[in-house]
């Protein structure tokens, strides 16, 4: 006897679960996430905006990832990894790790609402593990383990995140012109200060430079040379 399916039985073996939305998937909702971020900062990232880029209702990112502390998790765990993909340069160790370094700062800069995010919900360090891991790497090819490692490993991480500090707070133009640092050492007069000192911190300095030569001599301070 043939057995004909009845239209009811079509339709339910049709729809999909409720709150999942066909063709949308969790890399989907994380991806956007991050577009928001980086687009508007860490205010950006609402589920009901995230919902609204997606055009889904905000019950389909609970299904497909969960909270937005679940869709932050995500999201920065994500960022992580693709930071790792960057390819380490340099002839020497030394050279390989100012390189993950420079890279640390760099796409900091470049994502400084994924940064600001991070630091917000205490992720800063899943965001930088896989640089960090990298940076250990380096540092047992050059013989520096144990103690001493994580003495450079933090010392290092310590001085990008003193520049980034300076960096990130520049690049929002937070401060009033007149509470710059080059704005409030124009007001200095002290005998027991040279001029030539005082006329310096006036002016501007180039802060990638500045990055560059302090970080490689916190480098070559803990790491044997090649």
């Amino acid at each position: 006897m043939q057995v004909v399916a009845t239209p009811s039985t079509n339709r339910t073996s049709a729809r999909p679960a409720a709150g999942r939305h066909a063709g949308l998937c969790a890399d989907d909702v994380v991806e956007a996430a991050l577009r928001l971020v980086d687009e508007g900062g860490p205010e950006a990232l609402t589920m009901r905006r995230l919902a609204g880029t997606l055009g889904v209702a905000t019950t389909t990112i609970y299904w497909h990832v969960g909270s937005r502390d679940d869709v932050v998790e995500a999201a920065i765990r994500r960022h992580g990894e693709r930071q790792a993909e960057h390819a380490v340069h340099g002839d020497t160790t030394r050279d390989r790790v100012m390189s993950i370094a420079r890279h640390l700062f760099d796409e900091a800069r470049a994502h400084r609402g994924i940064a600001q995010l991070a630091e917000l919900h205490g992720e800063t360090s899943v965001l930088h593990k896989q640089l960090e891991v990298a940076m250990a790497r380096e540092l047992t090819a050059a013989g520096v383990v144990g103690e001493d490692a994580r003495d450079a490993l933090r010392a290092i991480l310590i001085c990008v995140g003193g520049f980034l500090v300076v960096a990130l707070r520049d690049d929002r133009g937070a401060i009033p012109p007149d509470r710059t640092r080059t704005a409030v050492w124009a007001q200095v007069e002290d005998p027991d200060v040279d001029p030539s000192t005082r006329d310096a911190l006036t002016t501007q300095v180039d802060l990638s430079d500045l990055f560059e030569r302090t970080v490689r001599a916190v480098v070559e301070e803990y790491m044997p040379e090649d």
